[in-house]
């Protein structure tokens, strides 16, 4: 939590001034007492001065009314601060989280992200607002009326004091068992939030293989593992309030008994024992806030602990700096090798070969043998374990990634389309672009009829995550997305799956036409998609086993030989 305090700064003032006020509204509660217990006294001494019972009643008015207005200048301070700490945290954990690389965030889980961004953040502002409110306040109150039933009568002072010391061994003692346990609830919360997110995400596959029973089944079984684990923190916390009120009236019961011998003895007047009896209620009072608080504060903490360590996980990012290696070459991988999660194997191994300007370079393989991986190193979404990428005779490491993917156009295999027009999504390619830049990378991209066959066509709205729009139309408007931009290196990770033979035979020849000739990565399951690339690369098990033309490899290449006739009919001689 104290790492965490730093967002703060900007609300120091709000800071102090919730505390303080606060105090001001505890010393004057702490006045109470003596003021009610001068009233009692002057009746029961006879008196018939009544202008000071009334005098005395006008003073607890007056301190009700300032009481009150304290105390919502406290809240008003407290709860700006804890809004505004909640606000830079948030920001600031966003932020990180638009930084972490492909394999952190895998490491992480989308999950685990949106729980630490919604109810981690929310329980430390809660935290925040409730210590500024009553972390200073309930301390006061519990000493300073000690420290009066001292000076009352040194008895009575030791009763206090006994009591305090017995109610603080409770209250931190609990709060020492439970913090470990509210770590706990959270992770099954992060569970609860990755379960649901999975079955809302896939909820027509689960429909298509009639598997809602099964995910009902497993959704409450982690359902039930939060609940049991909730109520059995939840229990240990509720042993506070009882334990503190069988603290707080044993220690009454010991009061009153000993009031009455002081009473008795003439040491203690009735306006005095009052006072005493007021002084332990308002402890009672306050311990039952401060067990809340503490309590609140102990999951503040969990929750801090959990939003700390995403602000810690060291970026791995790359560094603008002039480093020239040297290379003939445009592009170039030499003996890459890339790992997650320090997996025993590796999901790139001893990749080499070279690109030009302008080169057409296809990728193939089988389902998982690293092609989306060898083009995810090249704008560093993912650090090589070993090895090195070149750009223009420059490590991809040393390049500025806001450099880097300013020149590369990212097609990725899941096309996806953000809220809002169809031009605001182009436009992620290049902010000012134009409206005749954006048709022109449309055109390209095959999807004028998309535009055209909508009423509003640039001006369309596209739904959260383009849900209004097919397949094969969102995979079009995301490759004029990145086209946009017209980029020096153009990446298409099977970003043509969903189009059909002529359509993307039409997108291919609009590449090869592209006046500023890029260099294009393509990713493709078909031989169609490839076969007119400049140079072609074969993955199998991570390994590259092949690179050459089509021709090249259907006569030296198995796989590709095997891939290639498992989609077209052989040829007979």
């Amino acid at each position: 939590m104290g790492k965490l305090l730093k967002y703060l700064k900007h609300y120091k003032v709000q800071s102090v001034l919730a505390p303080l006020f606060k105090l001001l509204e505890a010393g004057f509660e702490l006045i109470v007492p003596l003021v009610v217990s001068a009233i009692i006294n002057s009746i029961d001494g006879g008196s018939k001065d009544v202008s000071f019972v009334i005098y005395a009643c006008l003073i607890l008015v007056a301190l009700g009314v300032v009481g009150l207005i304290s105390a919502v200048s406290a809240q008003y301070f407290a709860a700006k601060a804890a809004v505004g700490f909640s606000k830079e945290l948030r920001h600031d954990l966003f932020n990180k989280i638009q930084l972490l690389s492909y394999s952190e965030i895998d490491r992480l889980g989308t999950g685990k992200m949106i729980t630490r961004m919604t109810s981690d953040v929310n329980q430390v502002q809660s935290g925040v607002n409730m210590v500024l409110r009553l972390f200073m306040r309930s301390p006061f109150i519990v000493f300073g009326a000690m420290i009066i039933a001292f000076f009352i009568n040194v008895i009575a002072g030791e009763i206090f004091a006994v009591s305090i010391a017995v109610l603080c061994a409770i209250v931190f003692g609990i709060m020492l068992i439970s913090i470990p346990l509210y770590k706990k609830v959270q992770g099954n919360l992060d569970n609860i939030t990755v379960s649901t997110r999975e079955t809302l995400t896939g909820s027509r596959v689960i429909r298509a293989f009639c598997k809602e029973e099964d995910e009902i089944r497993d959704y409450n079984r982690k359902n039930a593992e939060l609940t049991r684990s909730q109520l059995f923190v939840g229990k240990i916390s509720a042993l506070m309030n009882p334990l503190t009120y069988a603290v707080i009236n044993v220690a009454i019961i010991a009061l009153l008994y000993t009031g009455a011998i002081k009473f008795d003895a003439g040491a203690l007047d009735r306006g005095q024992v009052v006072a005493l009896y007021n002084y332990m209620s308002q402890i009672l009072i306050e311990l039952i806030k401060l067990a809340n608080l503490i309590i609140t504060v102990t999951k503040s903490f969990a929750c801090a602990g959990r939003i700390a360590e995403v602000l810690e996980m060291p970026s791995v990012s790359s560094v603008d700096v002039s480093v020239l290696t040297g290379s003939e070459h445009f592009i170039e991988y030499k003996d890459v090798a890339v790992n997650y999660s320090n997996s025993p194997l590796n999901a790139l191994e001893g990749v080499t070969f070279c690109a030009e300007r302008g080169e057409t370079i296809g990728i193939i393989g089988g389902t998982g043998s690293g092609k989306t991986t060898l083009v995810n190193v090249l704008p560093h979404f993912y650090g090589v374990h070993s090895g090195e990428i070149l750009i223009d005779g420059k490590n991809v490491n040393f390049i500025g990634d806001e450099k880097l993917r300013d020149i590369c156009g990212i097609v990725p295999q899941k096309a996806v389309l953000f809220e809002g027009t169809i031009r605001e999504n182009l436009q992620w390619g290049k902010n000012d672009a134009t409206d005749d830049e954006i048709m022109s990378a449309v055109s390209i991209a095959q999807a004028e009829d998309v535009i055209n066959s909508k009423n509003d066509g640039l001006d369309e709205m596209v739904e959260q995550g383009g849900k209004n729009f097919s397949g094969g139309q969102r995979q079009r408007l995301t490759i004029a997305r990145a086209l946009v931009k017209r980029p020096e290196i153009l990446i298409l990770d099977d970003s043509a799956s969903a189009l059909d033979y002529a359509t993307d035979a039409k997108l291919r020849q609009s590449l090869k036409s592209l006046d500023y000739k890029p260099t294009v990565f393509i990713v493709s399951q078909r031989t169609s998609s490839i076969r007119h690339a400049d140079k072609i690369i074969v993955l199998e098990g991570g390994k590259m086993i092949g690179c050459g033309t089509h021709d090249e490899l259907l006569k030296s290449n198995e796989i590709y030989r095997e891939i290639h006739y498992s989609q077209f009919k052989k040829e007979e001689v």
